[in-house]
């Protein structure tokens, strides 16, 4: 690896690419950008080519190249565009590139973020889909290609933090009794479940503490997102379920916890910035500045702990089973909430028949084994078109 690091970041217009755009920027005799990719987001991503001149630029809706190109030669940038799939996977396995950001929300970018990991790379994990979809197959090639893996979720970077150095195995032996897993609860901890039945899109993309995209913010009102936070925890360092506690927290301070067997329990706190974790694991072993403030205790004043509703956030619970069931459960979860979170953002669903929809998918199907991407792929496309299908009924029966 150079002397500058060398950065491919996927998913440079969401919140993850903005944060790591910031942190690189401050940074300009440790990191270069050569490349940046986006799904649709052409005119944001032609300005950030502009902004930040990378080499290699890529938009995985492949009819938008041809704007792509035309806004960049307006904007006066000089890159190679490359376009769909097939440009993301070119970039992360470029030999120049050094650490790839791996931020592309949902199953869209298991493909890119493997093909960085079969090369080799320092891989900074922010899709945590890649590793709920297909763990297995996902973290034999990290193992097999030597892969970097650090990763990105604010409470998977605070465990890693709160880890000893060689911790790798199982948890017991590193004399670890859990990994406590913090959540903030998101906009809906203090409602009642029957309050939930006319919630709107916007009321539940509205994170009392964190700023993210719409997919994720829905994640976090039904707390599916900390159910798939559970299982990256299980592929991350080998937790088994009843190793992994959710604690509800909701000032998100404390990020998450490690306890271990002689009762000492290891937190990292911080600011709900995302810029945090992203640095730690760009400069890491190293740490740097991010441009986050410093933190104020007195001013916090107390931290609060909650034990997790199962019964207003069925959603754990499902994450929990699928995780114990294993095999093609954890892929089928996460195809069934990217469709359910969809037709909700959409207005085609209600909030609460977003589980509801999970939970109906996940019994369609026997959770065979899966050992290639082949076979991952296709329990996904199962998964989403059933999903579909239960949406539509749904959608036929209110009518």
């Amino acid at each position: 690896m150079s002397t500058i690091q060398n950065i491919a970041i996927f998913g440079a217009t969401g919140s993850i690419g903005a944060s790591t755009l910031d942190v690189v920027a401050r940074h300009p005799a440790r990191f270069r950008v050569v490349a940046l990719t986006a799904n649709r987001q052409v005119d944001e991503l032609a300005e950030l080519c502009r902004r930040h001149r990378p080499e290699y630029v890529c938009v995985a809706d492949a009819a938008r190249a041809p704007r792509l190109r035309e806004r960049l030669a307006t904007a006066g940038a000089s890159c190679k565009v490359l376009a769909g799939e097939e440009g993301l996977v070119e970039i992360a396995s470029l030999p120049e590139v050094d650490c790839v950001m791996a931020a592309i929300v949902g199953a869209a970018g298991l493909r890119a973020t493997l093909a960085a990991a079969a090369a080799g790379k320092k891989l900074l994990l922010a899709n945590k889909e890649a590793l709920v979809v297909a763990g297995p197959v996902f973290m034999e090639t990290v193992r097999a290609k030597r892969a970097t893996l650090l990763p990105i979720d604010s409470e998977h970077n605070a465990i890693f933090q709160c880890l000893p150095p060689f911790a790798s195995g199982e948890l017991a032996a590193k004399g670890i009794r859990r990994i406590l897993l913090t959540g903030s609860g998101g906009p809906f901890r203090a409602r009642a479940r029957t309050d939930l039945h006319r919630v709107t899109p916007d009321e539940a993309c509205a994170h009392p503490n964190w700023v993210m995209g719409r997919k994720i913010s829905v994640d976090s009102a039904t707390m599916m997102n900390k159910g798939l936070e559970i299982i990256e925890a299980h592929w991350l360092f080998g937790a088994k379920p009843e190793q992994i506690q959710v604690v509800v927290h909701p000032q998100s301070v404390v990020h998450s916890m490690v306890e271990y067997v002689d009762g000492s329990v290891i937190a990292q706190l911080g600011h709900p910035d995302m810029r945090t974790p992203i640095a730690q694991a760009l400069a890491y072993p190293e740490r740097i500045d991010t441009g986050v403030p410093p933190l104020d205790l007195f001013r916090i004043g107390s931290l609060g702990f909650e034990q997790p509703d199962f019964e207003r956030f069925p959603a754990l619970g499902l994450a929990y089973s699928a995780l114990r069931t294993g095999g093609a459960a954890p892929a089928t979860l996460n195809a069934a909430n990217e469709v359910a979170v969809a037709a909700f953002l959409e207005g085609r669903l209600p909030f609460l028949r977003i589980t509801a929809v999970i939970e109906e998918t996940l019994n369609a199907f026997d959770s065979g084994p899966l050992h290639t991407l082949d076979e991952v792929l296709a329990a996904d496309a199962r998964a989403r078109a059933r999903a579909g299908q239960i949406v539509a009924r749904l959608n036929s029966n209110a009518a």
